[in-house]
C-alpha cells in the first residue's frame, strides 16, 4: 500500500509554512507528539501526581516501543538526556585500563568523540580511521584492529557526509575480532532498520530530536543484557537499584539490564512525546520511511549534479542516508543556505559544505523547488 504522505503533512505545520530539510539538525514535532506532551503537562498542573502510575505505565510503554524498533529487549533500554549522555555512560561503564584502545572514526560528531577522547587520561587510546571523500572503507576499519583493541564506536550515518555504514558487516568483523561495537545512531534512527541482534551490536545511543521526530532532550540507550550485567555505571541514583519503586530500600544490587543508568526521576514530558514520536514511525513503519527516503535524496542528489554542484559522500542508495552534502559554485555554504531561507527553504551549513535533510512527508515538488532556485 502506497504512503499517504499528504495525510502525515497535515500532522506538520511547518509544511504550510517552509520547505523543511533540516531533519539532520532538529527535526518538527508532529502534532500528536504536542498534544502528548501537552496533555501530561496538564495533568501534572491539574492533578499533581495523582495518576503517577499511569506516568510509570506510559514510561515502560515508551520503552519497550523503543525496544521494538532495535529488535531489543525492553530490560536493554535506557532513558537518557541525549546522545552524548547515552555515549559517556557506555564508555565509562566499560571499565576500560591503561593500554585498551578503541578506534572510531576521523571527522566524527563531538558527542562520539569527547566521551572516547577524554579516557586518555587513565591511558586508554583512541585510534581514529580516515574517511575517504565522507566515506569509511570497512577495511580501514579491520586494519585499525589491534590485540588491543576493546571496542569500536561509530555513527551509523555521518552527519556530515551521509555516509551510512554497513551495520551487518562490521558487527560481524567485530564480532569475529571478539570487539565490541558501540553505534551513535542519531542520525539513522527513525530513517533506516536498525536490528540490533542480526548487526551484534554491543551498545547503541540515540537523542529523539533528529529523524525519531521527537523532543528534544530524551534520547535512548540501549546496552546488551549480558554487557550490562557486568557494567559499573558512571552516575548513580535512587533509580539505579533494585526496589527503587519501594522508596525505602537501601539495597546495593544494582537493577537489571540497562535500567542501571537511569539516574532518578525522568523527563516524564519528553518520555510522552517520545511515545508519541514512535507510534507515529510504527505506524508508517522505517522500511518505507527508509526507501522515501532514499528516493527523495537521490532525487536532489542527481539534480545538484546536474546543475554543476560537487556532492560530498556517497554516490549510490547503498551507502546513501537522508543526508545530502554539497559544495556550492561560488561564495560560501553560510550564503548559499541563507539565499534558501529567503526562500522560506530550510537547511544547515555545515563547514564549506550546504547540508539538506528531508524526511518522509516531503515531497518531489518541494525537491524540485529547490533544485529549480539553485539552477
Amino acid at each position: 500500500m502506497p504512503l499517504d504522505v499528504e495525510r502525515y503533512r497535515l500532522e506538520f505545520p511547518v509544511t504550510r509554512s517552509a520547505i523543511y530539510l533540516n531533519h539532520a539538525a532538529i527535526s518538527p514535532i508532529s502534532s500528536r507528539v504536542r498534544n502528548a506532551m501537552c496533555g501530561i503537562i496538564e495533568d501534572q498542573h491539574c492533578f499533581a501526581m495523582e495518576h503517577f502510575e499511569s506516568w510509570l505505565k506510559a514510561i515502560e510503554a515508551t520503552r519497550s516501543s523503543a525496544a521494538r524498533f532495535l529488535n531489543a529487549d525492553p530490560e536493554e533500554i535506557a532513558i537518557v538526556k541525549n546522545t552524548s549522555e547515552g555515549i559517556s555512560l557506555f564508555a565509562n561503564g566499560l571499565e576500560l585500563k591503561k593500554g585498551d584502545e578503541v578506534v572510531s572514526i576521523e571527522g566524527e560528531f563531538p558527542a562520539n568523540y569527547y566521551p572516547w577522547k577524554v579516557l586518555e587520561r587513565q591511558g586508554v587510546r583512541l585510534r581514529l580511521v580516515a574517511q575517504e571523500k565522507g566515506e569509511i572503507p570497512l577495511e580501514a576499519i579491520e586494519r585499525a584492529l589491534t590485540r588491543r583493541t576493546r571496542a569500536v564506536s561509530v555513527s551509523f550515518v555521518q552527519f556530515l557526509s551521509g555516509y551510512r555504514i554497513d551495520l551487518e558487516r562490521l558487527g560481524q568483523l567485530c564480532h569475529e575480532r571478539g570487539v565490541l561495537l558501540f553505534v551513535d545512531a542519531i542520525q539513522g534512527m527513525g530513517a533506516f532498520p536498525i536490528d540490533v541482534r542480526r548487526t551484534k551490536i554491543a551498545g547503541l545511543a540515540a537523542g529523539t530530536h533528529k529523524w525519531m521526530m521527537g523532543p528534544v532532550g530524551c534520547g535512548i540507550l540501549f546496552v546488551r543484557r549480558d554487557l550490562a550485567e557486568k557494567m559499573q555505571p558512571a552516575t548513580v541514583g535512587w533509580t539505579s537499584f533494585e526496589g527503587w519503586e519501594l522508596f525505602t530500600s537501601f539495597s546495593l544490587v544494582w537493577r537489571r539490564g540497562a535500567g542501571r543508568f537511569e539516574c532518578g526521576a525522568l523527563n516524564v514530558a519528553m518520555i510522552y512525546g517520545l511515545g508519541a514520536a514512535l507510534d507515529l514511525l510504527h505506524e508508517v513503519g522505517v522500511e518505507m520511511i527508509a526507501e522515501r527516503l532514499l528516493s527523495l535524496t537521490g532525487r536532489l542528489r542527481q539534480g545538484l549534479e546536474r546543475r554543476g554542484y560537487r556532492i560530498y559522500g556517497p554516490q549510490t542508495r547503498e551507502y546513501g542516508s537522508g543526508i545530502v552534502s554539497f559544495e556550492p559554485r561560488e561564495g560560501s555554504a553560510e550564503n548559499l543556505i541563507a539565499r534558501l531561507q529567503e526562500h522560506r527553504i530550510m537547511g544547515s551549513a555545515r563547514g564549506n559544505f550546504a547540508r539538506l535533510s528531508p524526511h518522509f512527508y516531503n515531497t518531489e515538488g518541494e525537491i524540485d523547488q529547490v533544485l529549480e532556485l539553485l539552477s
